[in-house]
């Protein structure tokens, strides 16, 4: 799957003048709100906390949602200081195991998870596990982990490319949305060069090559997108 951005909707909506409407209530309470995650995931005491969960397919609005939301409450501070506290002196609390194979998808997306991830390592470790495939919007995924604790399958293929799109429209939109797509494209360089030993030139090099540029499993240690081949 290409790595995208995804293109803008228009969004239209009737107005209903005689249509009385209820008043916009405050945002929900976060607290409440991550306890809600809690029971929907089964309602674990905090010291059994699940620390295991997997991107298998496609980058996208679905499992994004699925992937920060566990997040949310799996590096929660509090939550995660009070199982801390329960544990048997000497004992730490399980890193985050986050399983990866994905061709990629949207740009959106992966920086959705990407920021969570950053936030979550504030308060828990969070392992990567690259398998299979680890393509496009995957790589900054996988290599985001906490350093020392990204790993990579032996025969995981890796992939980099460069953003695309393929909007439509006037020839002002499309200009627009060209500087926008570089933009997004430019915070992938930087993110990518934040989370790995490559440098901007190095990946400026990869993207203007304008292929998909594979790396092995070893290569993908070597450019620190991983740190162990497992």
């Amino acid at each position: 799957m290409k790595f995208t951005k995804k293109k803008n909707k228009a969004i239209v909506e009737e107005s209903q003048s005689d249509e009385v409407t209820e008043e916009i209530q405050p945002q929900e309470d976060m607290e409440a709100a991550k306890d809600m995650l809690a029971a929907m995931m089964g309602g674990p005491p905090e010291e059994e906390m699940p620390s295991t969960f997997m991107l298998y397919g496609d980058v996208n609005e679905e499992r994004a949602s699925d992937i920060v939301s566990a997040l949310l409450l799996l590096g929660d501070k509090k939550r995660v200081d009070k199982a801390k506290s329960k544990l048997p002196e000497g004992e730490e609390l399980d890193d985050i195991k986050f399983y990866l194979s994905t061709y990629g998808g949207s740009a959106d997306d992966m920086m959705a998870i990407y920021d969570m991830m950053r936030l979550t390592k504030l308060n828990r470790d969070i392992e990567t596990i690259g398998m299979g495939k680890i393509m496009s919007a995957g790589t900054l995924i996988l290599a985001c982990g906490t350093r020392g604790k990204r790993k990579i399958m032996k025969n995981c293929r890796v992939m980099i490319h460069a953003v695309s799109a393929g909007s439509m429209g006037t020839i002002h939109n499309l200009v627009n949305e060209m500087e926008e797509i570089q933009n997004i494209q430019d915070a992938y360089i930087a993110a990518l060069c934040k989370e790995t030993l490559l440098t901007k030139r190095q990946l400026k090099k990869m993207l203007d090559q304008k292929v998909n540029v594979y790396l092995t499993a070893e290569e993908a240690v070597e450019y620190g997108l991983a740190d162990e081949v497992i």
